[in-house]
């Protein structure tokens, strides 16, 4: 589906009824990475799963910024009429659902962050952020994927599914040179959520591949141990993958969110 939102055309999918679910993708992907979760979780929950603008087939417009997917995002919920929604976020999402809490905590339900961090780029980070900008700048989205496969993927997943590496390749070289560009810009300019962990006041999942090499279970770790008592804070780790856990581990990661979205519904709000 296609809708207008802030000024752009947004594509999305919506799925299911019962509790509604925003299903966040993660750099520099888009809404095809959360397909198995959408079928497997559509009989029990409203699974709404956005390309984010700049990405998939949504429109590539400036401005980029954390703040700026979190309004589409809530703009979008604005269209569709829901007043509030469970957000879950991988790794770039897991940074526009912590910038939903902050800008907008009455529409934020409850929180799944997959393989994240809450801490801002460092300079080290930075300067590799302001590299591959030049070269997606210079060479489109396909002159990154290489670099971002390595990344994305853990070595049991390497090992066991050779050919899902070819798969992100090729989607990742789809995705729109100003849209990754101008994500890559939002990921280095991104504000530190650290001190946003106390404040979060919603039941929150976080959940992590134990061989995730770009936000490691210590971070997620580390998330947990900020967030306060009444966030209930659960830590899911799945085994034997990397960063993309709901691709590599789809069943694994579909059951703990099942059970969490389970929770969730059967309690009063």
């Amino acid at each position: 589906m296609i809708t207008t939102v802030n000024g752009i055309r947004l594509a999305y999918d919506d799925v299911g009824t019962g509790l509604p679910v925003v299903f966040l993708h993660g750099f520099p992907l888009d809404r095809s990475m959360w397909v198995q979760q959408r079928v497997a979780l559509a009989p029990r929950v409203r699974c709404i799963v956005p390309d984010l603008r700049g990405f998939g087939e949504s429109e590539s417009v400036a401005p980029y910024s954390m703040d700026q997917y979190a309004d589409d995002i809530v703009a979008l919920l604005d269209e569709l009429e829901i007043e509030s929604a469970v957000v879950c976020g991988l790794s770039m999402g897991g940074y526009i659902a912590f910038a939903l809490w902050r800008r907008y905590p009455t529409r934020v339900r409850g929180l799944v962050l997959c393989d994240t961090k809450a801490g801002a780029d460092t300079e080290e980070a930075r300067a590799a952020r302001h590299d591959a900008i030049a070269i997606a700048t210079a060479g489109g989205a396909a002159a990154l994927a290489d670099k971002q496969v390595m990344g994305l993927l853990g070595k049991a997943t390497r090992a066991r599914q050779p050919t899902l590496a070819d798969d992100l390749r090729a989607l990742i070289s789809r995705q729109s040179t100003g849209g990754v560009v101008g994500a890559l810009e939002a990921l280095r300019d991104r504000p530190d959520s650290r001190e946003t962990l106390p404040t979060i006041t919603v039941p929150t999942l976080v959940l992590v591949g134990a061989e995730d090499v770009l936000t490691p279970p210590s971070e997620a770790r580390a998330i947990v141990e900020s967030l306060p008592e009444n966030a209930n804070a659960q830590l899911e780790i799945i085994a034997e993958s990397g960063h993309l856990s709901c691709v590599e581990r789809p069943a694994a990661v579909t059951h703990a969110l099942a059970d969490f979205l389970a929770m969730l519904a059967a309690r009063p709000y």
